[in-house]
């Protein structure tokens, strides 16, 4: 009975399976012809991101994914290089950290109460930036990255404006869906509260279920993180051992690095740019970057 039991289970995966691998083929063909940056784009993975996003429903994906592909034929993600947000990180307000979760995954590590400009245009290309970045550094066949988030600092006068946050949000759930697989906020302060109420309205069920709290004298939730992180590479900011530390000049030759690998994985011609300059200030970062991934989405 057992036997049977688990041949049945194995057959209704590889059905579903070939259900799906299916429903990737059905939007493909739905998509029609494409050229250039898309055809680059539209990999197998990034139809299937959008496919789960989308409930496995082809006709919604379909329209969810040619979305995208305007806003990038308009907002340019992949052509935005370092020289050009570098203002925004000069207090280490976003960057990519130099450890990974235990999946082996990405890791951006945010700081609100670094925020040291009111561009809201800014601001978003900034983080749009980096999240490209952490795309062309996620090992292969990782599809999604950590957030860690710590509110050392946050106040009403670092806090983001709540309409540049829903914008960053709609970008983030519409043109980046299933890159997220966590996002843990530590520590956040009760002035947070209100910001957090009118923010979590324009975030979709599934986005929120990933958003995590985690108070330090709360065990359950520290055991969560401590089930995504080693706390040996982990910073005491966020409950571990490690030193957080940001060098925005090392952090800038790291981002040119990564730029002309931009620009090879999209086939961009373009000479390397003189190194943006700034002060020191949060996270340390991988001394080498990684091999390119699958195309981004």
């Amino acid at each position: 009975m057992f036997l049977w039991r688990k041949h049945s289970h194995d057959h209704h995966q590889v059905d579903e399976s070939q259900q799906r691998d299916a429903k990737i083929s059905e939007l493909r063909t739905a998509l029609g012809p494409l050229s250039g940056r898309s055809l680059i784009y539209c990999s197998d993975a990034c139809l299937r991101r959008y496919l789960e996003a989308r409930n496995w429903n082809v006709d919604k994906a379909k329209n969810m994914l040619e979305e995208t592909l305007e806003w990038r034929s308009t907002f340019k993600p992949e052509e935005i290089r370092w020289h050009e947000v570098a203002h925004e990180g000069e207090t280490g307000k976003v960057s990519r950290a130099n450890f990974h979760d235990r999946q082996g995954r990405t890791v951006l590590i945010m700081r609100p109460g670094m925020q040291n400009t009111r561009s809201a245009e800014d601001n978003i290309r900034h983080l749009v930036y980096l999240l490209e970045n952490a795309i062309l550094n996620l090992a292969e066949g990782q599809e999604q990255m950590s957030w860690l988030i710590d509110f050392t600092g946050f106040s009403l006068s670092t806090y983001v404006p709540v309409k540049t946050a829903r914008d960053i949000i709609y970008i983030l759930q519409n043109h980046y869906p299933e890159r997220l697989a966590i996002a843990f906020l530590y520590n956040p302060p009760r002035i947070f509260e209100a910001f957090w109420k009118a923010v979590r309205y324009f975030l979709d069920p599934r986005t929120a279920q990933k958003v995590k709290f985690v108070y330090p004298k709360n065990k359950e939730s520290v055991e969560l993180m401590s089930s995504f992180f080693d706390v040996e590479n982990l910073p005491a900011e966020f409950g571990g051992k490690a030193t957080l530390k940001y060098d925005h000049e090392e952090f800038s030759r790291l981002m040119e690095q990564d730029d002309l690998k931009t620009a090879k994985f999209w086939g961009i011609d373009e000479k390397p740019l003189p190194i943006a300059k700034g002060i020191s200030g949060g996270v340390e970062v991988a001394s080498e970057p990684a091999p390119l991934p699958c195309p981004s989405s």
